[in-house]
């Protein structure tokens, strides 16, 4: 202790004053720094720390000694130890302080809300509703319409043409200039042409007038066989001849044109044994000059026949395969004159009541007799032609990896304006309207739209169903929707839509929001709903319509729309298919219509990637499977009454499918009433689930080569829920064509696939727990 205290009294006593200076570095100037390190006894060191003690002391100003000097060591040390105490207290709460802060950052992985602002994902503003609908109407212009029209308008442009691919190109160069990602999509497809020798038609050894139209994927061969008329060639017209007991066995069948695809009038006929087809346009339904061709196809089905269910791309190798769908007899088509010709010639009893109402001249319309022999010489050519599929698309700026397509048909047989001209304007114009209104007016859409012209649709959708099937897997995971622009307008009367159940509410609220063209103080809605819009406007999806293999093949959402005439056909297919004629045909107003048929479209779109959550609804399918259960109920039921069917066969599981069905749908809309539709990732998992509904009707048992269309709603093929109400019709009508053993496996198959779709759309696993 004396030690200690001796040397502090050293230090603030009797040591004369000393310096120690040293330079740190030089500065960037090269000037030299330095820290001047003293240490002192008195208050000199205190004043030159502020600069200013040497001052003084070169002055030679008096100097006064520190009162610290007067104190005794006593004090000293009592001072020196109070410092230390703070010193060592201020070091202690400093270090307890510096280790409860690590405590906390050693817990700051769990997010302390009150301290750090939670992470979100970043929220895409858009323009609200209002706004795109005024924006959509502004920018879709009739004037930028008509520019495309006559842009876009050829005399010629078959699929595979020189002029097809000269159009590909033209719509390739306009995405690109709205600022588009563009790409192409490459197949080679198997098509029939006319042969270097003519079809022929003969009646009776004498050969009937000249025939330049055809029918792509006839049967190449020569057959004869005695005339029979069978008015439009459908299931019920076949049914009500073996009614009055005419067999069609290895006759020619007559049929009009219209009511159902050509393709459909061959199957039907071919399936009774006929030995060949003619279709011809009656004046009744078709306004055309007599000697006016028909061009068309009979494959009952979409894509190239020669690679069904699979991609015709040129590098891929296929073993010899065909569609189930070409047909094995020979059809052709034949002008109203040949027609005449034949018809007006033709014995044999009295046609059935409503079959005699056609307009051809000096004609009975007598149904034929064994000595009208007609032959039936078909000379097509099978080609392979390149074609190519042109894409465009507008990226979500939040959820772009799921997309919506808006399609329209390129290639046409002639002019083909209103079959492919203006679905291909429109789409051009709808994807400049869109893409400027998200540069120059700040919309942002959150999911991706695509935009695509298709070639070879003459043919059966060729080019579309081929593009499905190269990416079948990758689209039925992130396509939602598809909207089809071919036939748009026909007419002026009339509007028509085929749609998926899910967009019925969709399409009903855009139609209550466009403007009739008909009417402008009215809305679509109110010009052609009536009482019950579904009865009004809604018509089944078939093969004629476009957006069937999107539906029944890839289970897509899909629709298509058109204005028509109520009183006449228009004449698709033909060399009239002129501007001139559509304008006839739409009194005119083709330009209003375009304009109409593109908002409806756009206002389809926009919604769809607008809105937090698809405009899809899932509950409108409840309905459908109520309404199918309820036809196979009551049909098993009359056949096991009629001892017909044995009574193993128990409605309880398809009952319960349809129960699941609608309890897993109920789930989701109080799912969606209850959630926060401001959190995206809620949103996208409910989008998911309504994206699964479409696919899940979707039959996985059966065979795409053997049935494309897999739908078990909306396709066609013995696994749909029509094919079985149509399969206990003939269990109980005793006909050989009935199979017992066939019908409860595909009735066990299809309650399945119910019961697959309710458990896909109820959520994952986890969430079920036997509750559906």
């Amino acid at each position: 202790m004396d030690q200690a205290r001796t040397t502090i009294s050293k230090i603030f006593n009797g040591e004369p004053r000393s310096y120690t200076r040293f330079n740190l570095t030089q500065n960037m100037e090269g000037d030299n720094s330095h820290v001047e390190m003293k240490l002192s006894s008195d208050m000199d060191d205190e004043v030159e720390a502020n600069g200013v003690g040497e001052n003084i002391n070169q002055h030679n100003r008096p100097y006064y000694p520190s009162k610290l000097n007067q104190r005794s060591p006593k004090t000293v040390c009592g001072f020196v130890i109070g410092i230390l105490f703070l010193f060592i207290i201020g070091y202690l709460i400093g270090y307890l302080s510096n280790r409860s802060t690590d405590k906390t950052e050693i817990k700051s992985n769990c997010p302390v809300f009150n301290e750090i602002a939670p992470v979100r994902v970043e929220t895409v503003y858009s323009l609200d509703w209002s706004d795109l609908r005024a924006l959509l109407k502004k920018k879709l212009t009739t004037s930028n319409i008509n520019t495309s029209l006559k842009e876009f308008s050829s005399a010629n442009h078959q699929a595979g043409s020189t002029e097809d691919e000269a159009l590909a190109n033209k719509i390739m160069g306009k995405f690109k200039t709205f600022g588009m990602s563009t790409w192409t999509d490459e197949h080679y497809v198997k098509i029939h042409e006319p042969g270097s020798s003519n079809n022929r038609v003969l009646f009776r050894g004498n050969i009937v007038g000249t025939t330049e139209g055809y029918l792509a994927y006839s049967a190449v061969k020569t057959v004869q066989g005695a005339a029979l008329y069978a008015h439009y060639g459908r299931t019920e017209d076949f049914r009500r001849l073996r009614e009055l007991n005419i067999d069609v066995n290895g006759k020619a069948v007559l049929v009009r044109a219209g009511l159902l695809s050509f393709s459909e009038k061959v199957a039907n006929a071919a399936s009774l044994n006929a030995s060949a087809v003619l279709i011809y346009p009656d004046p009744v339904n078709y306004n055309i000059k007599d000697d006016t061709a028909l061009f068309g196809h009979v494959h009952l089905g979409t894509g190239d026949p020669f690679t069904p269910g699979f991609p015709s791309f040129n590098h891929t190798q296929f073993p010899p395969a065909q569609s189930s769908g070409l047909p094995s007899i020979p059809a052709q088509t034949i002008t109203i004159k040949q027609a005449t010709e034949i018809m007006s010639k033709l014995g044999g009893q009295t046609s059935p009541d409503g079959w005699s109402d056609g307009m051809l001249r000096g004609t009975m319309y007598s149904l034929g007799d064994d000595g009208d022999i007609i032959t039936v010489e078909v000379n097509n050519v099978l080609i392979q032609k390149k074609i190519h599929n042109v894409f465009g698309v507008i990226k979500g700026y939040m959820d772009a990896d799921r997309y919506m397509v808006i399609g329209a048909q390129r290639d046409a047989w002639g002019p083909g304006f209103a079959r492919s001209t203006v679905g291909t304007s429109l789409l051009v114009e709808l994807a400049r309207t869109i893409t400027d209104m998200i540069k120059n007016d700040g919309f942002k859409p959150k999911r991706s739209i695509v935009f695509a012209s298709w070639s070879a649709g003459e043919f059966g959708s060729v080019g579309a169903t081929e593009w499905l099937e190269g990416y079948l897997t990758s689209l039925s995971l992130k396509m939602f929707s598809y909207i089809s622009l071919d036939e748009v307008i026909s007419g002026f009367d009339s509007f028509k839509a085929t749609a998926s159940p899910l967009l019925y509410e969709l399409l009903e609220s855009t139609m209550k929001q466009v403007s009739s063209p008909v009417d402008a103080t009215k809305s679509l809605h109110e010009q052609f709903a009536g009482s019950n819009w579904e009865k009004s406007v809604m018509e089944p999806m078939g093969l004629s319509h476009s957006a069937y293999p999107f539906q029944t093949f890839s289970g897509i959402p899909s629709i298509s729309f058109r204005f028509t005439s109520s009183t006449k056909s228009y004449p698709f297919g033909t060399i009239e298919d002129t501007d001139q004629n559509l304008e006839l045909y739409t009194f005119y107003n083709t330009l209003k219509l375009a304009k109409t048929a593109g908002e409806v479209v756009g206002l389809v779109t926009l919604r769809l990637v607008h809105d937090h959550l698809l405009k899809l609804n899932v509950a409108k399918y409840t309905s459908v499977i109520r309404n199918y259960v309820s036809q196979i109920r009551s049909k098993v039921e009359s056949c096991q009454m009629s001892g017909r069917l044995p009574s193993t066969v128990t409605m309880q599981w398809l009952l319960s499918a349809q129960g699941s069905y609608d309890r897993a749908a109920s789930t989701l809309v109080s799912a969606i009433r209850n959630s926060d539709l401001e959190d995206m990732e809620q949103c996208r998992i409910i989008n998911n689930r309504i994206m699964r509904v479409e696919g899940s009707l979707l039959s996985p048992y059966a065979s795409l080569r053997e049935s494309l269309f897999r739908h078990i709603l909306l396709g066609s093929g013995p696994h749909t829920l029509a094919a079985l109400v149509d399969h206990l019709e003939a269990i109980k009508g005793g006909l050989e064509s009935a199979d017992i053993d066939q019908f409860k496996n595909q009735f066990a198959l299809a309650t399945w696939t119910i019961q697959g779709c309710a458990n896909a759309l109820a959520g994952e696993v986890w969430d079920m727990d036997n509750e559906i």
